[in-house]
C-alpha cells in the first residue's frame, strides 16, 4: 500500500478541494441544483480517479480509467439540465460541472497551473458573461409565441400578426393548428429587451385572443 502513496498526492487533494470550492461557491451564491458540496466533490472525485488512473496503469495506458470521467460526468451534468416551457434551464451549471471535473483531472495528473489557469478561466467568463452580454451584444430575444384564436375570429390574423410585427424585430409564422373550434397559431419572434413589456401589454389588451404564451 505504502509504494503507491506519496505525500504529493494530499497536496494534490488539498489543491482539488480549493479549485471546487472556488468554482462551487459561484453556484451556490446563486441558489443552483450543483452548489459547493457538489463541485467540490466532483473536483476531488476526478483527481482521485486521476491520480488511480497513473498510478495503476502500469507499462498501459495512465488515462484508461480517467478518460471515463468525460463521458460519465456528462450524466451527472444532464441531471440538472431541466426545460420550462421553451426555456431551458441549468445549462452553465452543467458546463461547471463538466470543467469542474476536468480541473480536477490536470490536478490529479500533476498539472496545477493549467488546472489554476483554466479555473481562473472559467470564474471570469461566468461573472462577465453578463456585463458583455448586457453592454457589447444586441440586446433581443429569440422565443416562440403562441396565440389561440377562436375559429370565428381567425380572419384577424393579419392584422395581429401585422401589430405583432410593429412591435417586434423579426416575426416568422412556424406552425398552425386546430384544436377544436379554436385555432392555434406559433411564431418565431426576435425582440428586443425593451420592447417585451410593450409586446405584453399588446396581448394581454388584445380581446380576439384566447390565450397566449412565449
Amino acid at each position: 500500500m505504502s509504494e503507491h502513496f506519496e505525500l504529493l498526492d494530499i497536496y494534490k487533494a488539498i489543491i482539488s478541494i480549493i479549485a471546487g470550492l472556488i468554482l462551487g461557491f459561484e453556484r451556490e451564491m446563486k441558489d443552483k441544483s450543483a452548489g459547493l458540496k457538489t463541485i467540490t466533490i466532483i473536483c476531488l472525485g476526478s483527481t482521485l480517479f486521476s491520480i488511480i488512473s497513473y498510478k495503476l496503469a502500469g507499462d498501459g495506458d495512465p488515462t484508461r480509467i480517467a478518460s471515463y470521467i468525460v463521458s460519465g460526468i456528462g450524466f451527472l451534468g444532464a441531471g440538472v439540465i431541466f426545460k420550462e416551457g421553451f426555456t431551458i434551464y441549468g445549462l452553465t451549471t452543467a458546463g461547471v460541472i463538466w470543467i469542474a471535473a476536468a480541473i480536477g483531472m490536470a490536478i490529479g495528473f500533476g498539472e496545477v497551473y493549467i488546472a489554476f489557469t483554466f479555473l481562473i478561466s472559467a470564474i471570469i467568463i461566468i461573472n462577465s458573461a453578463e456585463y458583455v452580454t448586457k453592454h457589447f451584444l444586441p440586446q433581443h430575444h429569440s422565443k416562440l409565441l403562441k396565440l389561440q384564436l377562436s375559429a370565428e375570429n381567425f380572419s384577424r390574423k393579419e392584422g395581429i400578426l401585422k401589430e405583432i410585427k410593429n412591435i417586434t424585430k423579426d416575426v416568422s409564422e412556424i406552425a398552425l393548428e386546430k384544436k377544436n373550434n379554436s385555432v392555434v397559431i406559433t411564431l418565431d419572434i426576435h425582440i428586443k429587451n425593451k420592447d417585451i413589456q410593450k409586446l405584453e401589454t399588446y396581448l394581454l389588451g388584445n380581446s380576439d385572443l384566447e390565450y397566449f404564451s412565449y
